[in-house]
């Protein structure tokens, strides 16, 4: 019997806000199945070291690491190019850079919003674009989307979030229709409460309220993030498109 083939195997792959979290671990779990991973961030320093780790953990990982500010359009076409300039082609994107500042609606300021909407819904139309550009020559893949789970239900004091997590939502679900005919997948994962650095920084009462309000009783982790779009990153979800995929553990808000 021969040995089947890892699931992403020779497949160029970018991940945004690779560094940490779901990110990295999407990132990893991407060189672990076979890609050849570009992992974007705005520090190169921090990406090299995640690159290290990934190379330390897994022998054979192919990954590289380019600097990217998604919210800015030049960054965001110079760190394509770069991507094309080397393989020519890509055939997964996983937009997960974001960013999250909660105040309640009096206390939002103009900055807040623009960074908010910049990293998290203005990032994911630059990067779409791009990709989608790179993809088509690869003749299809996947792009996926990382929303929230606020971006569906809303929560006090996360107006500005939660827009910018919903408009993921709507992007995606109109880059699916736009792009399917390229053979290229669009779909959204929806994380709940993960086990992140942004989510150990809102302070232990409200980390408690959080945890409290999940059905399985823990929380999640990136991994289990990683391994959802490991799946609509590959052939496994080839009639898979349009959709968001709650990653939430039955949280409810």
């Amino acid at each position: 019997m021969s040995t089947p083939l890892p699931l992403l195997d020779q497949k160029v792959a970018v991940v945004t806000g690779a560094a940490r979290g779901i990110g990295f671990a999407t990132a990893q779990s991407f060189a672990q199945a076979g890609a050849r991973v570009v992992l974007m961030g705005r520090s190169l320093d921090a990406l090299e070291q995640a690159c290290a780790r990934i190379r330390a953990a897994h022998d054979a990982a192919q990954v590289e690491a380019i600097a990217c500010d998604v919210a800015a359009p030049h960054s965001v076409r110079d760190a394509f190019q770069a991507v094309f300039r080397t393989h020519k082609k890509l055939h997964a994107l996983v937009a997960n850079a974001g960013v999250l500042d909660d105040a309640l609606i009096g206390m939002v300021t103009p900055k807040q919003i623009e960074n908010t909407f910049g990293a998290n819904t203005f990032g994911t139309l630059y990067c779409a674009q791009y990709a989608s550009r790179l993809i088509a020559r690869a003749g299809g893949g996947a792009i996926i989307n990382v929303s929230s789970i606020i971006g569906r239900t809303g929560n006090v004091g996360q107006a500005v979030y939660s827009g910018s997590k919903a408009a993921v939502i709507g992007i995606t679900q109109s880059l699916a229709k736009e792009l399917a005919p390229q053979a290229i997948r669009v779909n959204a994962i929806a994380p709940g409460f993960i086990d992140t650095d942004m989510a150990r920084s809102i302070g232990p009462d409200k980390f408690a309220e959080r945890l409290a309000s999940i059905k399985m009783g823990r929380i999640g982790t990136p991994e289990e993030v990683a391994n959802v779009a490991l799946f609509l990153a590959s052939d496994m979800a080839s009639y898979v498109t349009g959709q968001v995929i709650g990653v939430d553990g039955g949280m409810l808000i």
